[in-house]
């Protein structure tokens, strides 16, 4: 029935999906650095010894 209605509506289907993502970008824009969690990059130390 929701998938009947947005294909026989497409331009409606894309402008709602422009919204949504536009929504999106705003409430990123919004939070504050504290949100975003500590991003790290994975590191390997490797010890090795050769007689």
């Amino acid at each position: 029935m929701i998938s009947k209605f947005f294909i026989d509506r497409p331009v409606f289907a894309a402008v709602l999906s422009i919204v949504i993502v536009l929504a999106g970008l705003v409430s990123m824009g919004a939070l504050s650095i504290e949100q975003y969690p500590e991003i790290v990059p994975p590191e390997v130390v490797v010890e090795a010894t050769y007689p």
